[in-house]
């Protein structure tokens, strides 16, 4: 009777011990700092790789896409994370959108290109997007300017508005992002002048195939469309 009430004891002082020696091990968490202000030698020449392989003449297929929309702006979105310095209209209630995709031929390094538009009381944002066909280690390239003086939407398509974030979405991989960054207080503005190449021939994409989708035309027209009015067409001549 004694040795099972021994027993018993042991037992029950064991008991809590098991939880301890069977729990789970805590899963590592990684974070991954992006200096969008000053890539490595490294992310910069990936940077310079990737700007250089988009096709300044593209061959496009023949099937292709124009959407337009209003999206609501509770929250900022996501693919508008750029440097510290950007600016943002958080009490606007909606945007209004327009977006082109077009499909190149099978022999390009990209399967399609999206280029979009979008507007809001405070912000206008253009933002082109390359799709790579086979991706191993590239998964697209981005490129987007922006504009805090809103005018008329014909008025910054007629312009060079200079390039102010790329990214590079890799396979497995963080991605290489590269922004214009500002002065914050107390803290002098960072110096980007070995990046300023970069942003050059990045704004000289968006102009090139801001031309070649048609985007002067297609996006003031698509716009005025969800403004519920249509371009106004000249009156024909009084016939004699």
């Amino acid at each position: 009777m004694l040795r099972n009430i021994l027993v018993s004891l042991i037992s029950i002082g064991l008991v809590p011990l098991l939880p301890a020696q069977q729990a789970p091990a805590q899963p590592q968490v990684k974070v991954n700092m992006l200096n969008v202000c000053s890539p490595s030698p490294e992310e910069k020449q990936e940077i310079v790789s990737a700007l250089s392989r988009i096709p300044k003449q593209p061959l496009f297929s023949a099937d292709f896409e124009v959407a337009r929309g209003r999206s609501s702006l509770e929250q900022k979105p996501d693919f508008l994370q750029a440097g510290a310095g950007a600016q943002f209209s958080p009490d606007a209630a909606t945007a209004t959108w327009v977006r082109i995709r077009r499909e190149f031929s099978v022999q390009a390094l990209f399967s399609t290109v999206q280029y979009s538009f979008s507007t809001d009381p405070k912000s206008m944002v253009e933002t082109l997007v390359f799709r790579v066909r086979d991706p191993k280690d590239l998964l697209q390239v981005s490129i987007e300017d922006n504009a805090s003086a809103v005018t008329a939407p014909a008025a910054m398509l007629g312009t060079s508005t200079p390039a102010s974030r790329i990214q590079l979405e890799r396979f497995g991989k963080s991605s290489v992002v590269l922004a214009r960054c500002f002065a914050a207080e107390g803290t002098p503005s960072p110096d980007q002048a070995a990046y300023e190449p970069l942003f050059q021939t990045a704004s000289a994409i968006v102009g090139n195939y801001r031309a070649l989708l048609g985007a002067r035309q297609t996006v003031p027209d698509e716009l005025s469309r969800i403004a519920g009015r249509r371009p106004s067409k000249p009156k024909p001549a009084p016939k004699k």
